[in-house]
């Protein structure tokens, strides 16, 4: 069993639903982000998504935008980013997700990143613009090395795709909450728990929720009806807040404290 099946399957046992926080590798520097993983894993969280800075992030909204670009302003690398993986690795079995954009890993080259990245530790990639008519650009190079392919659905994907690309899901189905980029959001769609239990039916793997999920109260509705929640911008928030990096990191292990707690 992978490291993602295996985490599922824990939180199964254990009667609570996983928590995925999101990281901007980099921001603002590449040794608190470091530091920041192991005290959020520490904290709670049970899987752990890597964002890569990107200089043109179309999916994300202004909080981790911004982000990327202190990431990119302090000499963050795809290869640094890598060699950060395979430190934690020797510390967690937690899994480990790459989430990056595909100009990114093509200018890596496919076969080179999939090879470094299982290398590294790193147990799938999730590519935000790569759909999947045009995925055999990658998956091959990806399940050769093991990796897993993390598919993602809208509210927008048509019934006949979602069913499709569901049922050729690997690790876990990432579900868009809402329409839109990335971002902390008051309120999320009242149709969103039909929509989840529906995708739940239809994928051979667990489904996370993700998008504008900014506290435990709202991670607590919408666990109810997924195997676990994404959260990323409120984490890279709390952390730009911060008056020095080790106070963010501190209000981040809260943070995640107080998640995981709503997930149980």
């Amino acid at each position: 069993m992978n490291r993602i099946a295996a985490t599922f399957q824990a939180c199964r046992d254990g009667n609570r639903k996983a928590l995925v926080m999101f990281v901007s590798a980099g921001d603002p520097s590449l040794p608190v982000t470091e530091r920041l993983i192991d005290a959020i894993i520490a904290a709670g969280a049970d899987l752990i998504e890597i964002g890569v800075p990107f200089s043109d992030p179309m999916a994300d909204g202004p909080a981790i935008q911004a982000a990327s670009q202190r990431a990119l302003a302090s000499g963050t690398t795809l290869r640094k980013i890598l060699d950060l993986c395979a430190r934690v690795r020797t510390r967690t079995q937690t899994p480990l997700i790459l989430f990056s954009y595909y100009n990114v890993i093509l200018q890596y080259g496919v076969h080179d990143l999939a090879r470094d990245a299982a290398a590294a530790g790193i147990d799938g990639w999730l590519l935000v613009d790569v759909p999947a008519e045009e995925a055999d650009e990658v998956r091959p190079a990806m399940t050769a090395q093991g990796l897993q392919w993390i598919t993602l659905l809208a509210p927008t994907t048509p019934p006949e795709r979602a069913a499709r690309l569901a049922a050729q899901a690997e690790g876990f189905v990432y579900y868009i909450t809402v329409t839109g980029v990335t971002g902390v959001r008051a309120e999320l769609p009242d149709d969103l728990a039909t929509h989840l239990e529906h995708v739940r039916e239809i994928a051979r793997v667990p489904v996370v929720a993700g998008f504008g999920i900014s506290n435990p109260e709202m991670a607590r509705r919408v666990a109810a009806h997924a195997d676990g929640v994404v959260v990323g911008s409120a984490l890279v928030n709390t952390l730009a807040r911060a008056a020095a990096p080790e106070q963010g990191i501190s209000a981040c292990a809260e943070l995640v404290r107080a998640l995981a707690a709503a997930l149980k």
